[in-house]
């Protein structure tokens, strides 16, 4: 139980997302799995996954992030599975009113 001292903020995880995704020289997409074990304080990454999907489905729901499954863009109601994060192509970012 000492472990949910330690656990990262939704934002601090929505922060990784768009950090990991956006590092130069980066893939074009990066695993959920990246992204906890950049915010993981010890070895527990895989308890941060949940999270990690919240996060993500909150940025591809805002238009700042692009989920994929099997190599394609999937909407965030239909996610299943398996997937990889993306960035949305340059000029393709929705921006909040």
């Amino acid at each position: 139980m000492t472990d949910d001292i330690s656990r990262p903020s939704e934002e601090a995880v929505e922060a990784a997302i768009l950090a990991v995704a956006s590092q130069p020289g980066a893939a074009r997409t990066v695993t959920p799995e990246e992204i906890a074990r950049s915010v993981a304080t010890g070895t527990d990454w895989q308890s941060l996954l949940p999270s990690v999907r919240r996060g993500a489905l909150r940025l591809a729901a805002a238009g700042r992030l692009v989920l994929y499954r099997k190599g394609k863009p999937v909407a965030p109601a239909d996610l299943r599975g398996v997937y990889r994060l993306g960035l949305p192509p340059a000029g393709d970012e929705i921006t909040a009113p």
